[in-house]
């Protein structure tokens, strides 16, 4: 596919034939990006990145009800089955390395020059398609190769390192030598942890993220803590067992960091600004790699009190036929009884409660009780309760 093509393909997708008409009417709007890098690699856009010359806040009130960001100059919407971001051309420029960029107004094809690689140095203008571009940038989407645009492009923003892992996961792209060499020295600079977090987070929500990460790791292995190891083959089976309500960039994450020691990855987690449940979800998970006990388990009740107060992302990450046992069934047992029908059949207030509720579940696990009745008499076995 050309360039000047992107404009056809544009009416096939969603929110195409709006910007189209609004840039029929309006003038002076671009497509941008990633927008149109997908495009012409016939990937369906995740959203369509858009540099209007003019007010961006009016432009953007055409289109839809838009989030304003007066701050940046930008804005957002999101509409039926598609998002588009809006913003006006400018230049960028870093006061040190790593630093949030100062930004001033510039043309289209200043904006281009800011772009983080030659792939996505690209416009296409709306709804005419003329084309601005950085020169090699069709010629390295064809060949596959992420490319800087200029030597002191990490240096100014290290998380376009990350990107490049992310972007070389999802596209199987490859940088080229003089962008190699370039990662396998960039530092952190002034860059927030939380900007990385934000980074790494992006790449866990990849369809495939072992593979960014195992990119990360072979460009810019500095970019990781020691201990950090991707491994696809412990990765596939845990997302297999994984069930529709656990969180897989999470489960991910946990296989990655099985071999950190406790504390230096819950302070690694806090730098990069998870939130405090996520950072827990991800240790307690990543405890649970080997598979012990929960793989000597004999028997159902054994799984059960294994797997007791387990997140699924552990059970997942344990594997094996218990933790399938587990997942697709027992998690789910639930007892007719509560505490108050103990209390009121002669059993005192306390811990003993919770212990014949774990005895009764245990016995619905091994098929030895049904209903209200049974349960009950499972629970107080050897208590001295009367069941009545």
């Amino acid at each position: 596919m050309e360039a000047a093509d992107v404009v056809v393909s544009l009416r096939g997708i969603a929110g195409g034939p709006e910007l189209l008409e609004l840039a029929d009417a309006h003038g002076g709007i671009w497509l941008v990006g990633g927008a149109v890098r997908d495009i012409l690699l016939d990937r369906s856009p995740g959203e369509l990145d858009v540099v209007v010359e003019g007010d961006v806040g009016e432009v953007a009130g055409r289109l839809g009800e838009p989030v304003l960001h007066e701050r940046f100059g930008t804005a957002t919407i999101q509409g039926d089955g598609f998002a588009v971001d809006l913003a006006a051309p400018r230049s960028e420029s870093y006061p040190a390395p790593g630093a949030l960029p100062e930004v001033a107004p510039a043309t289209v094809a200043e904006d281009i020059e800011r772009r983080d690689f030659t792939i996505n140095a690209i416009a296409v203008r709306l709804p005419d398609g003329e084309v601005l571009a950085d020169p090699r940038a069709l010629a390295d989407l064809q060949s596959g190769t992420l490319r800087v645009l200029h030597p002191g492009s990490f240096e100014d923003d290290p998380t376009r390192v990350w990107r490049m892992a992310r972007y070389a996961g999802r596209l199987g792209f490859r940088p080229d030598e003089e962008t190699a060499a370039l990662a396998a020295q960039a530092g952190p600079g002034q860059t927030s942890g939380e900007r990385i977090g934000n980074e790494l987070r992006l790449i866990l929500a990849e369809d495939d993220p072992s593979a960014a990460l195992e990119a990360l790791a072979e460009y810019c292995p500095q970019a990781l803590p020691a201990g950090f190891s991707c491994r696809p083959e412990r990765l596939a089976p845990a997302l297999e067992l994984l069930p529709a309500d656990g969180r897989r960039d999470l489960l991910v994450l946990a296989a990655c960091v099985a071999a950190m020691d406790t504390a230096t990855l819950q302070r690694w987690l806090d730098d990069l600004g998870f939130p405090a449940a996520d950072r827990d979800l991800v240790v307690a998970s990543s405890r649970w790699v080997t598979g012990e006990p929960l793989r000597a388990a004999q028997g159902r009740a054994a799984v059960l009190r294994a797997a007791r107060g387990a997140p699924v992302e552990a059970v997942a990450l344990a594997g094996g036929e218990n933790a399938a046992l587990w997942l697709e069934e027992l998690r789910h047992l639930e007892l007719e009884i509560g505490g108050d029908d103990l209390i009121a059949a002669g059993l005192e207030p306390g811990p003993q409660v919770g212990a014949a509720l774990e005895r009764a579940l245990e016995a619905k696990a091994e098929g030895r009780c049904s209903g209200r009745e049974e349960e009950l008499a499972a629970a107080l076995e050897g208590t001295g309760g009367t069941g009545a």
